[in-house]
């Protein structure tokens, strides 16, 4: 097969325009439903009220129907004694009329009798035998929902459009409406495509990953209110895939598919989609970044979408392209696409000529929103968990400054405010801490660096910043950095924790490895930490010092390192480095060489500490947060923690 070229890539404010020349979004037909099965579907018709709500004069109180003439100067020094001649319970017919002198006790919901123009509170009363003494006047009308008070008979309720909820349903329910017409459900069918892709639970085998998208699309039609249905893996087979899409459109209304969209020559789906009917292909590629290889065709009045196939690329399209067209087709009323401003916490330039979507993590800082780009491949899937949504940043644009304001897309319908804002290092334990304080459903944690944890807090965006710096000038960890800062007055240092660095190699250590030095040497590759993180600073400092003892300069000795410039963000990503046979050892804390069983050559203890704010020092979640540290709870499972240990000082102040 001959490879086909993106030739017009498509702006994506332009995509529903384009899209509505070939297939009208709007709702795809009508159905009546019972009250009960209409739970988040879109109503099809406005609905006028059939009766007045309350249907009749109801007491809103447990007390006493009165003519409020009757009790005209009455209080507590003053009180009146009236006869009791009946009684009213809800759902009842009044028998008796209330005249002057006379009163009719009635219940919360009761029909108020003939006669009776107030209801007196039970709680001014007092009973006495078929008398009552009332200690308290009242007015025309009170404590009384006369008839038609709440919604009155031909009143618009709701109107078309409207997603119904369990406050709409509790509505119509009370003003006797069993069935509602409702727009019928558009029926998707969900496919991943890739012989890559396998199932969640199967094995994991090197070069597979689990099946993201299949679930991700899948969840969230159904959540927008959508009727999808996840049919499997399409593999690299042209006929295969041709003849299941095929078979789909005949139950399905449209098609949406995940990966193989872009131009290379084993991504089929733009032309299985270009082949399956008329017109065919109408949108193939986005002016944006990332999300560029996405696919739209029509075929005999059926929408078909081919997604991109990583994760993150392909939340954010479907959230910016897939989830208006399903509002559409679903005839919502109002497509709310929930914005904030916020200013960005870092200067982001990009190239010119393609819009960018940029996922960002948002805290909030007095009145201001602050983002935190998520610097991470469109493959990851942790974006899924801790990002609040995404910016369109401006094809025309290649730069944005550090503090400009930009509008966030919120993934969801509103931000939560975490009342804990850790900003820093990352480390297993943190997790741990959290979890075991009770914190876990209220912090927001934002992986950005030792370093960029230090900014944060200079900058009054984190509560708390995990630090494991080490200084060159005085080879101490984090306590040199509160003057050298200059936070001595805006922040304090609380000890936390010893992790054991040094440098993990594969098991056996085959290249007998046995130092820094080593990492010299023309038969060993390494993989690096990126930049500003503690571990990255170790070995800076380490070879700065063998470079001052061989009396060669810094930057000969790293232009000697095979794998010096591969970087990698977690000890996590460094063992699996090694275990995939794409470096022969890199330096990491201890943990993970041993959770992964690999060989672990010990170089220092580290001191994971935790920088304070001290405008946070009174909330609190610092509180809690701070006294979990010097729990003995936590201090045995940090002991008990390979390659961890406890300092005496754990949870002091220490800078």
């Amino acid at each position: 097969m001959s490879r086909k070229i993106f030739h017009s890539l498509v702006p994506v404010e332009d995509v529903l325009k384009i899209i509505e020349k070939y297939y009208p979004l709007k709702p795809l037909g009508t159905e009546e439903v019972d009250l009960l099965n209409a739970i988040n579907r879109v109503l099809a018709e406005d609905i006028y009220a059939p009766i007045d709500h309350p249907p009749f004069d109801r007491s809103d109180v447990d007390g006493y129907a009165v003519y409020s003439k009757d009790l005209y100067g009455v209080d507590e020094i003053h009180p009146r004694v009236l006869k009791v001649i009946d009684k009213v319970e809800p759902g009842e017919m009044p028998k008796a009329i209330v005249k002057p002198g006379k009163t009719i006790e009635v219940a919360t919901g009761a029909m108020i009798p003939k006669g009776a123009d107030a209801v007196v509170m039970i709680e001014y009363t007092e009973r006495i035998g078929d008398s009552v003494k009332v200690y308290k006047s009242v007015v025309p009308g009170e404590n009384i929902s006369t008839t038609g008070s709440d919604i009155s008979l031909g009143d618009l309720v709701l109107q078309k459009g409207t997603i119904i909820t369990s406050k709409e349903i509790g509505l119509l329910a009370g003003l006797g409406i069993k069935k509602v017409k409702v727009y019928r459900k558009p029926k998707i069918a969900v496919f991943s495509t890739g012989n890559e892709v396998i199932e969640p639970g199967a094995e994991l085998i090197p070069g597979k990953i689990y099946d993201v998208n299949g679930y991700l699309l899948t969840t969230m039609l159904n959540e927008l209110g959508a009727s999808s249905e996840f049919l499997g893996k399409l593999p690299d087979n042209y006929d295969v895939v041709y003849e299941k899409i095929a078979s789909s459109l005949k139950n399905y209304d449209i098609v949406i598919t995940s990966g193989g969209t872009s131009a290379g020559l084993g991504d089929l789906i733009y032309k299985v989609f270009d082949n399956m009917g008329k017109p065919g292909v109408i949108i193939h590629g986005l002016l944006v970044k990332p999300g560029k290889p996405t696919v739209i065709a029509v075929a005999d009045n059926k929408l078909l979408i081919g997604l991109p196939g990583f994760p993150l690329s392909c939340y954010m399209i479907a959230h910016l392209i897939v989830k208006p067209i399903i509002l559409r087709l679903l005839g919502v009323k109002e497509i709310d696409t929930r914005t904030v401003k916020a200013k960005l916490s870092t200067r982001i330039r990009k190239p010119l000529g393609r819009s960018w979507l940029l996922p960002v993590s948002l805290i909030k800082q007095g009145e201001e929103y602050i983002a935190y780009p998520i610097t991470m491949k469109s493959g990851s899937i942790s974006p899924l968990s801790y990002s609040d949504g995404f910016a369109i940043l401006d094809r025309s644009r290649d730069l944005y400054l550090e503090g400009e304001i930009v509008d966030i897309i919120l993934f969801d319908k509103e931000y939560r405010i975490p009342s804990l804002v850790i900003i820093g290092s990352n480390d297993v334990l943190l997790y741990r801490i959290i979890n075991e304080a009770g914190l876990a459903g209220e912090t927001k944690i934002i992986n950005v660096g030792s370093l960029g944890g230090w900014n944060a807090i200079k900058n009054g965006e984190a509560d708390i910043a995990p630090t494991h710096l080490l200084d060159e000038d005085t080879l101490e960890y984090n306590t040199p950095f509160i003057k050298k800062t200059g936070l001595s007055d805006k922040a304090v240092l609380i000890r936390g924790y010893d992790r054991r660095i040094g440098i993990v190699v594969a098991k056996g250590n085959p290249k007998n490895i046995r130092n820094v030095e080593d990492f010299l040497r023309d038969d060993v590759t390494i993989v690096n930490r990126t930049k500003g993180s503690g571990t990255r600073t170790l070995l800076d400092i380490l070879l700065k010092k063998m470079a001052k003892e061989k009396g060669i300069k810094y930057e000969e000795i790293i232009g000697k390192i095979h794998g010096y410039t591969y970087e990698v963000k977690t000890h996590t990503a460094v063992a699996k480095a090694i275990i995939h046979g794409r470096a022969d050892a890199g330096i990491a804390i201890e943990y993970v060489a041993r959770i992964f069983n690999l060989d672990f050559i010990p170089l220092s203890w580290e001191h994971f500490d935790f920088l304070v704010n001290k405008a946070s020092m009174g909330k609190r979640s610092v509180k809690t947060f701070i006294e979990m540290l010097r729990s003995d709870k936590i201090k045995a499972l940090i002991n008990n923690t390979p390659g961890y240990r406890t300092p005496h000082d754990i949870g002091e102040i220490i800078g």
